[in-house]
């Protein structure tokens, strides 16, 4: 048998090998873990409907502007649209008669998340935890779960797209975006709908006072050029018929 005798710079030489050689395993372990929790193909965000149907969907994100909720919902009330809203649990829980109300008048719910994270700052499991926390929230309060959920800001990386996968859900976004958080005067989100919306679009708004004040001349002008405003899933439902639904997004 052989033996071998190392000084001890040829011995920190060894171990430091050894080390790094343990450390390379270890990282291509969970490297190769963390490329199966996130598959290489996921579903495609929604942004609009079928182009060929005259059908636009409005969305309104709620997770604030409680004040002029109830007059935005006289309006449509008015008006007869049901728009779909999309909900934040965090908010639900402090405002359950006003959540109720918005469902019992026939509009549909949607998830907003919880607390309204930045989902792209967070891991799968992080992005599920915070969609079926939203879920527990409006089930109880609803009776419905909903199937729609709309990623705060908008956020749609990899770990979002796969988190609402998981958790049941299709992530929706827009294709005409108010802006109306800014607070813009009525006739500039006016304009901003006007000019740019088409067949099946999906069009973002929130609980503001101009959203308020716009609303009623949008809902009249779109009806005059022939659109039928309905629910996102309504929509989605035109949407899947030409399969246009079943679009991937490769990572």
């Amino acid at each position: 048998m052989r033996v071998f005798y190392f000084n001890r710079r040829q011995l920190q030489r060894v171990i430091w090998l050894a080390v790094l050689g343990v450390s390379l395993l270890v990282w291509g372990y969970w490297y190769d873990r963390s490329l199966q929790a996130v598959p290489a193909v996921l579903p495609q965000p929604i942004y609009q409907g079928n182009g060929r149907e005259k059908e636009i969907a409005f969305t309104v994100n709620v997770f604030w502007g409680e004040e002029y909720l109830p007059r935005l919902l006289d309006i449509l009330a008015r008006e007869k649209v049901a728009v779909t809203f999309f909900i934040g649990g965090q908010w639900a829980e402090q405002f359950p008669a006003l959540t109720r109300e918005i469902y019992q008048r026939g509009h549909e719910i949607g998830s907003h998340g919880y607390a309204h994270p930045h989902p792209d700052q967070l891991s799968v499991a992080g992005n599920v935890q915070d969609i079926r926390r939203a879920e527990e929230v409006l089930v109880r309060i609803t009776g419905q779960r909903p199937g729609l959920y709309a990623p705060p800001y908008g956020e749609h990386g990899p770990a979002v797209l796969q988190a609402a996968r998981e958790a049941g859900y299709r992530t929706i976004l827009w294709s005409v975006d108010t802006v109306d958080w800014q607070r813009p005067a009525p006739e500039v989100i006016s304009s901003r709908v006007l000019e740019k919306v088409h067949n099946g679009a999906i069009v973002l708004m929130h609980p503001t006072a101009p959203t308020v004040e716009a609303l009623p001349g949008i809902i009249r002008e779109l009806k005059c050029r022939g659109y039928r405003l309905v629910t996102v899933s309504r929509l989605l439902r035109q949407l899947d018929g030409e399969g246009d639904g079943k679009t991937e997004h490769k990572v």
